[in-house]
């Protein structure tokens, strides 16, 4: 808000009698500021948006220590902020090309994964980062939850983490999840017309105002994630068109029943 308005960080820290260390801190979510001074700040800063003010108003009013702040410092900041961001979703879209959706997976396929990263992980770092992943899942699987729609490659359904036996339970949870009515899971098969994006994985959060949505990707360095709204563009085009490349949620189920028969 405050860079859309052209304001700097000294003007907003002066309209509150703040230093700008602590504006920098607010606005990395990493110092509470009441609804109250939201709504201030939008009037000054000329915001005419009244649903993106009201998102976040609410988002502060809202604010407290959520179940992730548990894990600080048994697992990475990046982690913390991923699960925050679909605390606040609204609405979740995911593409995957190597592997199964995070709170899709088994606690097996999942400590598969942590355990062949390099560096390895020590085995207490490996447990921390399952337990956290495994809690996400509980969070946004259950009755109730916000919209969740994944795109699967063809190529992470047959990507045999922890082995057959591992891959054949992790299918099969697969299938569980589709049939919840706030999920929707669809396959990209090998016989697709291509992947959009160079087949980077994407995952797109849906906030209550479309200003604040967010895409945030998988790197070396740990999650990134993106704001820009010509970035948040581009990935909905992604998504969409590969949508529209992937096989319907039945002939998708097919598809995942076939390969756990082939494995």
């Amino acid at each position: 808000m405050r860079d859309c308005a052209g304001r700097t960080t000294a003007e907003a820290a002066a309209l509150f009698g703040f230093s700008r260390t602590k504006i920098t801190q607010i606005e990395k979510g990493q110092y509470p500021i009441s609804a109250e001074r939201v709504k201030m700040l939008a009037s000054d800063f000329k915001e005419g948006d009244a649903a993106y003010v009201e998102a976040l108003a609410a988002m502060a009013e809202e604010r407290h220590r959520g179940w992730w702040e548990d894990f600080r410092g048994s697992v990475p900041v990046g982690f913390l902020d991923i699960a925050e961001m679909e605390y606040f979703a609204e609405g979740m879209r995911t593409f995957q090309v190597s592997h199964v959706p995070g709170v899709m997976q088994t606690e097996d396929y999942a400590r598969a994964i942590f355990s062949d990263l390099y560096p390895p992980l020590p085995p207490r770092l490996v447990e921390g980062r399952l337990e956290h992943r495994l809690q996400r899942s509980a969070v946004l699987m259950c009755e109730g939850a916000q919209p969740y729609s994944a795109l699967v490659h063809e190529a992470a359904l047959r990507m045999q983490f922890g082995g057959c036996a591992t891959t054949k339970q992790q299918l099969d949870r697969l299938l569980d999840f589709s049939e919840l009515p706030h999920v929707t899971l669809r396959v990209i098969s090998f016989s697709a017309k291509g992947l959009i994006g160079a087949g980077q994985g994407v995952f797109y959060a849906k906030a209550p105002a479309s200003r604040l949505d967010t895409v945030q990707l998988d790197a070396v360095g740990g999650p990134v994630f993106l704001h820009e709204q010509k970035q948040l563009e581009n990935y909905r085009h992604i998504i969409d068109m590969m949508t529209e490349r992937s096989l319907t949620e039945s002939q998708s189920r097919d598809t995942i029943r076939l390969i756990k028969k082939e494995l």
